[in-house]
């Protein structure tokens, strides 16, 4: 069995700060595989689609050199609206774990990203200061204040080593606004994961989405947008429920 892990706008692998390492150590015998989105993390020198169809052909590339005899699909925010037209299009996972998504159609503009959160991205967006935006990263999508103090040096030398350019992260936010999500849920189960205290996607977003396609939802009720960082006991534990 192999999971492949996908994150969301301008993050990539290494962001998953060893929740990778949490879900093998819980799993024993599940190979753990993490893709990137192109424009970032090991793809970083690409341009960003700004059509989440082409990037879904992109990193499916990247996945049938990789894929193994059963598949699963985890994935964050944007990464989880690539997983949804990929599941949709390629009948390539036999399960998927969906975490803090929206869908254009389902889920209005201002739930979609929370209007609180527009001036900080662009002041995100415009800091010279990597270690500052980075910072300004975490306090939107995170409730783990405690480990801000480690993860701000981690996740600046990320930046600095494969760094994601304001280009690309339009292009990436592009892509997310104007998705339109497929009429038919995937025909592999999904199980949708939410945070209730998401300040940047509001759960109601995941709740319509699994009202609207009939598919369970669990809800975590003091976590923000980064799910796993937070939480990822908890994820760990709803994922082996539906899956192990």
């Amino acid at each position: 069995m192999k999971w492949f892990f996908l994150r969301g706008l301008v993050r990539e692998t290494g962001h998953w700060s060893g929740f990778l390492e949490k879900f093998a150590a819980a799993f024993p015998g599940v190979e753990v595989v993490g893709l990137d989105l192109p424009g970032n993390g090991q793809r970083f020198r690409e341009a960003s689609p700004v059509s989440i169809s082409v990037m879904r052909e992109k990193v499916r590339a990247e996945f049938l050199a990789r894929k193994g005899a059963n598949n699963y699909l985890f994935a964050l925010s944007l990464g989880a609206m690539v997983g949804l037209e990929w599941m949709h299009k390629h009948p390539d996972f036999q399960g998927a774990v969906l975490l803090n998504t929206s869908l254009r159609g389902l889920c209005p503009l201002h739930e979609r990203l929370r209007p609180a959160n527009y001036g900080k991205i662009l002041r995100a967006m415009r800091s010279k200061d990597i270690a500052a935006r980075e910072r300004m990263i975490l306090e939107m999508t995170s409730v783990s204040a405690d480990r801000f103090a480690s993860l701000v040096p981690a996740w600046t030398k990320i930046q600095e080593e494969r760094p994601v350019s304001t280009r690309n992260a339009l292009r990436q936010l592009l892509a997310a606004l104007r998705f339109r999500p497929p009429q038919n849920k995937p025909s592999a189960p999904l199980l949708l994961l939410a945070s209730a205290q998401d300040g940047l996607v509001n759960p109601r977003c995941s709740q319509r989405i699994a009202a609207h396609w009939q598919v369970p939802l669990q809800v975590h009720p003091t976590a923000g947008h980064d799910l796993t960082l937070d939480a990822g006991d908890w994820v760990v534990e709803q994922v082996r429920r539906v899956f192990f």
